[in-house]
């Protein structure tokens, strides 16, 4: 049987690891102890939609952001010291669930809408659609690379960026069987084939492709179709990237991917070494945490 998949994301001085059936969070709290905390998973998380190709992708992208919310949250209540007698951050009140969600509304509709808007009256001069959404296409990544390296400035995020680099490292150490110590992670690269930010790069690259093909006329289907279909291109991204993480021996496969390894220097940085220990934290949870669900405790 082949050893389970493991994928994580970076939280506020720490790890987040998302096993098979169930997700961990390690992080380092203000003292200098690691804190763990452990969720079992069921539902849409482990269902049958998850094995359905390109609905996975979109049950994959909606996870990422629940399990990431929730786990950023419980991070910046450590890191805030402002957890419960139960060790659970203190529950959001309706006005920041809203806000949080009119956020997230307004980034989708100005990285899918907005390079749409910008670019629209050059129909008129270039006298091909296609033409316009691939300028389109270019201007979309532009400003994904453009806010990712401005975020990157800050001090705060470029720490995060040093976890993501030491939950890479260590997933890769544990896909080659090796013993998780510190000495043995740092070996490895800080860059991942299958991580989030080579989701993004494809979903851009994927998204000029589909609205080459799904027209420009009339200018609301042009907006419109923007919107609506990135759970299409959400899904099909990710079956690229699965193909692709699965096929890391084949020259071309690694050639083709190699813009997605790329863009990952500007969203990781090599960890120090209490920040691996924070992702081996995470990891080890995560792994014990499904070994007591598979013998049913």
């Amino acid at each position: 049987m082949s050893a389970p998949t493991y994928g994580g994301q970076a939280v506020i001085e720490g790890v987040m690891i998302r096993g098979p059936r169930s997700m961990a969070v390690a992080v380092r709290a203000p003292d200098g102890e690691i804190l763990t905390r452990a969720e079992r998973l069921g539902g849409l998380y482990t269902g049958p939609l998850r094995r359905v190709p390109l609905v996975r992708g979109v049950v994959v992208l909606w996870e990422t952001m629940a399990l990431g919310f929730r786990a950023l949250m419980w991070s910046s209540a450590v890191a805030a010291e402002d957890l419960d007698e139960h060790g659970e951050p203190k529950p959001l009140g309706a006005l920041t669930w809203a806000g949080t969600l009119l956020t997230l509304a307004i980034a989708l509709a100005f990285f899918f809408a907005g390079p749409t808007a910008a670019t629209a009256w050059l129909d008129r001069f270039v006298g091909a659609t296609w033409i316009t959404t691939l300028i389109e296409g270019a201007l979309r990544l532009a400003l994904l690379l453009g806010y990712i390296w401005l975020i990157g400035r800050s001090s705060e995020i470029a720490r995060v960026f040093q976890y993501h680099g030491a939950e890479h490292m260590t997933i890769r150490a544990f896909e080659d069987e090796r013993e998780l110590r510190v000495p043995v992670i740092r070996r490895y690269r800080k860059e991942h084939p299958r991580c989030g930010t080579s989701f993004l790069l494809t979903v851009a690259v994927i998204a000029v492709v589909v609205f080459v093909f799904v027209g420009g006329s009339p200018l609301w289907w042009r907006f419109a179709s923007r919107i609506v279909l990135i759970p299409f291109v959400a899904g099909v991204a990710y079956e690229v990237i699965r193909f692709g993480g699965s096929h890391t021996e084949v020259p071309l496969v690694r050639l083709l991917f190699a813009g997605n390894l790329a863009l990952q220097r500007l969203t990781t940085r090599v960890p120090d070494d209490e920040q691996i220990q924070v992702a081996i934290a995470s990891l080890e949870r995560v792994r014990a945490e499904e070994e007591s669900i598979i013998a049913g405790t």
